[in-house]
């Protein structure tokens, strides 16, 4: 029995019809189309897939291949929750974040990957399900999760096309570098976009159109050198990066199957067609402001002019070290 479903019942839906469902003992079976799904070690096995199996490029099983290859990113050296919270919060979204989210809401991570995320916020006092098409990474988090007791926290094997949740279930979702590996991106948004709550929070997190330039250089130069020329990535030249965490960064970031760039403009237009509001962004949106290690995340901010999105994005452009031209958004579902 998967406790998280048990305390949850009214939120979980079945990916293939939409209906109700239950579990019994090691399955899980709708009421109204009588589908079963199996649990493996704790996860339940809820992925169903979004395109046909004659498709000439199914995207989704790229990935999933990919990840289940390469689980991002991985464990090492973290045993227990104190190293984690440790490791997150040497980085100042990741502090911010918990700094900043209530404490007992209901928060989703869809593509949680290894579950690194929401581990830390599950140890945080906060309801966490994450959420992932590829099993072997969610094994990694169902593992550490068991390892520590971290009762707060359910890791579930889903595709975000599919979804397995009902509409405004969440104060709070995070998708975070996952939109851009899917077929349709903004489909994608519009699905998870249900999830959250009025009043509450979308985070999303994606590659960006032009500050991503310079990481496709970088890919068609290892692919021409037969991956030589490493040393044009600032963490594959750092010596205090062991060689497993420099071999799962340059298989995420340079022999990906399947990515996207988008800009600041789009994801605003998607925020006002599902009916969202800008609140802030990493980095600023307003040309010349900076991202503070104080910065408030949830206060609502200017989304700026066209010309301070050009003169925003024209330095992700010209930046030696964009993190591979990522930025994030996150807005407030309307009332």
């Amino acid at each position: 029995m998967i406790q998280q479903m048990t305390d949850n019942p009214d939120i979980f839906i079945c990916p293939a019809c939409g209906g109700s469902i239950k579990t019994a003992g090691n399955k899980i079976e709708c009421l109204q189309c009588h589908n079963q799904y199996q649990i493996e070690d704790g996860i339940p096995l809820l992925f169903e897939s979004n395109e046909s199996d004659g498709s000439e490029r199914n995207v989704t099983a790229l990935i999933k291949s990919f990840y289940e290859e390469t689980p991002f990113p991985n464990y090492e050296n973290l045993e227990n929750v104190g190293d984690l919270i440790q490791k997150a919060k040497r980085g100042v979204f990741a502090r911010l974040l918990n700094d900043q989210i209530p404490f007992n809401i209901r928060i989703l991570e869809v593509g949680c990957g290894t579950g690194q995320m929401s581990n830390f916020f599950g140890a945080s006092q906060r309801y966490v399900f994450g959420t992932d098409i590829c099993l072997n990474s969610l094994k990694l988090a169902q593992q550490f999760k068991k390892r520590n007791n971290l009762q707060r926290v359910g890791f579930y094997q889903m595709n975000l096309f599919r979804p397995i949740f009902r509409d405004e279930s969440f104060s709070l979702v995070i998708c975070n570098g996952v939109l851009h590996h899917t077929s349709d991106p903004f489909a994608g948004f519009q699905s998870i976009a249900r999830f959250v709550k009025k009043g509450g929070h979308i985070l999303i997190g994606l590659y960006n159109k032009y500050g991503r330039c310079s990481n496709d250089l970088r890919r068609f130069l290892f692919k021409i050198s037969n991956n030589r020329f490493k040393f044009l990535d600032s963490r594959l030249r750092d010596k205090t990066i062991n060689d497993i965490r420099k071999l799962t960064w340059f298989r995420d970031q340079y022999k990906n199957p399947h990515e996207s760039k988008h800009t600041f403009g789009e994801v605003l237009r998607w925020f006002e067609e599902t009916g969202f509001t800008f609140v802030s962004s990493i980095p600023r949106t307003k040309a010349f402001e900076t991202f503070s290690e104080n910065e408030k995340l949830f206060n609502p901010a200017s989304c700026g002019s066209r010309f301070d999105l050009f003169i925003t994005q024209a330095r992700l452009l010209l930046a030696l070290n964009n993190e591979g031209g990522f930025f994030i958004m996150i807005g407030r579902k309307k009332f």
